[in-house]
């Protein structure tokens, strides 16, 4: 490809509104402009990449036994309704209105469309299992689209869905689509780790994702410092032995906090340690009041709230309906004396704290040496908190350790939650019907693209990886004014291409020093610069991921370019 024509506009400022560095790479490189807020278009450079990535993914899924097909992204409201996600996927799923006034959302994910297909056509035990997948555009409605790509309200994305006789099946085709993720992220040559993870409005219960170490993810991963367990931080479960003290009980006592609502004012006001306050949160829970307690020094855990209850949703309580159910303010809640409409739960470590500080339920006071069993009751102690560094490993191996990621897949177990539903169902060898039990599988293409960049780069610009490079070669004659080096230039992008290396050539009348700083920003791996040796048949050859520079001959050229690039 000539770069003369090519469009391919860089920048040599950073964007104010790019905060990572993906985003900044991909706008200043000119792989993508933005069309509004999370909506981004791919410019050629940017498209070559995605459709490498979407090769690779094509290729393990094939691979897997899976088969690609293309599916709407207009989806019936009807459906959802079906399914009872059109209520609970929440303010995320685009709806809109055709001019018959019939309701319909651009889809963020296809398990109802892909149910009732193989419901319709699919009878039969024989034809179990089945794989089925696609690469498509999809929707969401960010609250706040942000990273670029990484984040967007339109995105590319590989869907599939599993479709088997029984919950034995489903491992198995989830253990192939495992394989396969683990393959394609080995290609795309990331830093990647699967882990344990919730799995959210999808539905059903065993799910990892796939998070690319980072310092910009917006996931938390912790994980054991000795061993291969690793979860994200909303579903990593805490396994403490906590030790009660051994302090002699006190008497209740209750002191004035004028204005101290959060733990950090109550610690410094009474002079006391975090790990020795019970920090109490009233949440609705499908509609009933629940008043959490964890330490001081612990945070909440919503999706274990979630999951102890069954729950469809967990909000915390808004000035009304905290008025309503404890007659204070958010700050001075507390157990002691608290509505017996309320349901307590607790974190284990509140079951073995002695003397502790808790709000009195009443503005500008707090209750001292406040003891579970005398002085409040908790109905079900369990774990309510986030995991912590320095936490023991749940798998009782080593320490605790976090590490920021940015999810690129994403594996559920879904059961027979959409089967059940929408009626899909199948005849087993006896005759009899039984709801297929399915999973689904899902990569982020074109956040894939924004995670290697994250892990790819240098001050200079993007360092590609050979197997999502959208050229193998960049071309540079320093001079095309010059004869000798147009000519040889010439001669070398004729050959190359005869040999099936794809090739940008950089035709354009630029001085040096822009061509080499675009050539640095672009990141193909080999720099192949037609300069004052032109006369001789002598380039240099530049590496990019090592900086290694060669001066070589046209003769061996090939060679050396067969030795990086293959």
């Amino acid at each position: 490809m000539r770069q003369n024509n090519y469009l391919a506009p860089t920048l040599r400022d950073i964007p104010s509104d790019a905060e990572v560095k993906s985003h900044q790479l991909m706008l200043r490189a000119g792989l993508i402009r933005q069309s509004t807020s999370g909506v981004y278009s791919f410019l050629p450079l940017g498209l070559k990449v995605l459709q490498k990535v979407e090769n690779i993914v094509r290729e393990e899924m094939n691979r897997a036994g899976a088969q690609e097909m293309f599916m709407p992204s207009i989806q019936p409201s009807e459906l959802w309704q079906e399914s009872g996600r059109w209520e609970a996927y929440g303010p995320e799923l685009m709806r809109f209105k055709d001019r018959h006034d019939r309701e319909f959302a651009l889809g963020p994910t296809h398990e109802e469309v892909i149910t009732t297909i193989v419901r319709d056509d699919v009878r039969s035990y024989k034809k179990l299992p089945m794989t089925l997948y696609q690469i498509q555009t999809k929707f969401r409605d960010e609250r706040r689209p942000r990273f670029g790509v990484l984040r967007g309200r339109e995105f590319l994305m590989k869907d599939a869905y599993s479709f088997d006789k029984d919950f034995n099946g489903l491992d198995e085709s989830y253990q192939k689509m495992f394989d396969a993720y683990t393959k394609v992220f080995t290609r795309c040559d990331l830093n990647f780790r699967a882990v344990v993870a919730d799995s959210g409005a999808m539905g059903g219960k065993d799910t990892h994702e796939f998070m690319v170490l980072s310092n910009v993810g917006e996931d938390t991963i912790a994980y054991s410092d000795s061993s291969d367990f690793a979860a994200n931080i909303e579903i990593a479960p805490v396994k403490v032995d906590y030790e009660k003290s051994s302090d002699p009980v006190k008497e209740l006592e209750t002191v004035e906090t004028p204005g101290k609502k959060s733990i950090e004012d109550i610690t410094t006001f009474l002079s006391i340690e975090q790990s020795n306050c019970i920090k109490s949160m009233l949440f609705i829970v499908d509609e009933e009041p629940v008043l959490v307690l964890v330490r001081g020094d612990h945070e909440v855990n919503e999706v274990k709230i979630k999951h102890f209850f069954d729950a469809s949703s967990v909000e915390l309580t808004n000035d009304v309906e905290t008025k309503k159910w404890v007659n204070t303010e958010t700050g001075f809640i507390g157990p002691v004396g608290i509505d017996k409409e309320v349901k307590v739960i607790a974190d284990h470590a509140i079951e073995v704290i002695v003397n502790a500080v808790c709000g009195a339920n009443e503005v500008d006071k707090h209750f001292k040496n406040v003891n579970p069993g005398r002085d409040f009751q908790v109905a079900d102690y369990t774990d309510l908190r986030n995991i912590q560094e320095g936490d023991p490993s749940p798998d009782g191996h080593g320490t605790i350790q976090f590490k920021e990621g940015i999810e690129v897949g994403h594996v559920f177990k879904l059961g027979t939650k959409y089967s059940e539903a929408l009626g899909a169902s199948f005849l087993n060898d006896q005759g009899k019907a039984q709801p297929m039990v399915m999973g689904s599988y899902g990569i982020g293409v074109s956040r894939t693209v924004a995670a290697i960049i994250e892990e790819h780069h240098d001050e200079d610009g993007i360092v590609w990886p050979l197997s999502v490079a959208p050229f193998h070669v960049h071309l540079i004659p320093v001079n095309v004014k010059q004869d000798d080096q147009r000519e040889l230039a010439e001669a070398l992008y004729e050959k190359l291409q005869k040999k099936r290396y794809d090739v940008l050539f950089d035709d354009r009348a630029e001085r040096p020093g822009v061509k080499f700083k675009d050539a640095d920003l672009f990141g193909l791996p080999l720099r192949i610069t037609v300069g004052k040796k032109a006369s001789e048949g002598i380039v240099e050859v530049k590496v990019r991921k090592t900086g290694e520079m060669f001066e070589v001959h046209e003769n061996d050229l090939q060679e050396m370019i067969e030795k990086y690039v293959g």
